[in-house]
């Protein structure tokens, strides 16, 4: 997605965002500086958002060697690089709230999966300094790390429903309640996320929960088609992997929570972009998830549609 593209979308919230954060402001009596600067807050955004998208590993070599340079025309009041740096401080709740508006809807079919996000190596923990007041041990089915726990919700089409971070000692099933309050059908999940009580929770709300047993339990009968999403938990490993190796969403340069949301925001750019081209594609305007079976047999398909709720199941010869 290009520069101009980045700036509309920006643009166009920001519009909508800022009277009302401005008469917010005013109510709860907070003072804040009213002289407009050189950048505004859409171009602070897409600035931010397009490094993102960028491919380059540090953010002052892209400002310096790339904006500074290339983009003069995109942006003709750019400042320097360390008072870009302060005006980044202003921008991290007007990001949350971008991603939060480029959420995708729920098609009754979402999956929730959480990964970690290691701030420094576990022999440095000790001299770690940057992120101390919010990172904390934590431990993935791998080993330890330091650091944070990204947790997120999407829908069929690898689009976020949900996120929430958190520090690396709090459990999977914690922050679940919250990112499913809008959600609706089925949920599914690893076996972190066994819980009795949270499954009847989840009920209430409308929300079935999905997980498969531990070896030491007792087998479960699931409908053929719970089982066969059960089996694509996966794709949330197509969220996850451009996070971090295209986003570098997980390393130890990070010097403020901006450019943890930033990232998140730039995959959702990066997601619909990419989900846009999958359609394009698709001849039957679907998503095909599933192919089992050797081809002397009739193979199983199954389309998600990238408009509806539906799921089809198709019996197609090879």
């Amino acid at each position: 997605m290009g520069t101009t593209a980045i700036f509309c979308e920006s643009d166009e919230f920001c519009k909508e965002f800022e009277p009302r954060w401005e008469q917010h402001l005013l109510e709860s009596s907070l003072k804040r500086r009213r002289r407009q600067g050189a950048l505004c807050l859409s171009e602070i955004m897409t600035i931010m958002v397009g490094f993102h998208l960028s491919g380059y590993r540090t953010f002052k070599y892209y400002y310096l060697n790339y904006v500074l340079r290339y983009q003069r025309g995109y942006f003709p009041g750019l400042v320097s690089y360390n008072r870009f740096v302060e005006l980044l401080q202003g921008s991290l709740l007007p990001l949350c709230c971008l991603l939060t508006s480029r959420f995708g809807q729920c098609s009754g079919i979402s999956f929730i999966d959480s990964t970690k996000i290691s701030v420094c190596h576990n022999r440095r923990i000790g001299s770690h300094k940057v992120m101390t007041e919010f990172a904390a041990r934590g431990k993935t089915s791998v080993d330890w790390f330091y650091g944070f726990k990204l947790h997120l919700v999407i829908n069929d089409q690898g689009e976020l429903l949900g996120v929430k971070i958190t520090a690396g000692n709090v459990d999977d099933r914690d922050p679940v309640p919250e990112l499913t309050r809008s959600l609706f059908g089925k949920l599914f999940g690893d076996r972190g996320y066994l819980s009795r009580s949270l499954f009847e929770q989840l009920w209430e709300q409308g929300v079935q929960l999905i997980t498969k047993v531990r070896k030491n339990m007792k087998n479960k009968l699931l409908p053929l088609f719970d089982k066969l999403l059960l089996r694509k938990r996966s794709i949330t490993e197509t969220v996850n992997d451009p996070l971090k190796n295209i986003s570098q969403i997980e390393h130890s340069r990070h010097r403020s929570p901006v450019n943890l949301i930033g990232d998140l925001t730039a995959f959702q750019f990066l997601a619909m972009k990419q989900l846009s081209d999958v359609i394009a594609r698709c001849p039957a305007h679907g998503i095909k998830i599933y192919t089992p079976s050797p081809p002397t047999q009739k193979s199983r398909i199954i389309y998600f549609s990238p408009v509806g709720a539906d799921a089809l199941l198709r019996n197609k010869r090879s």
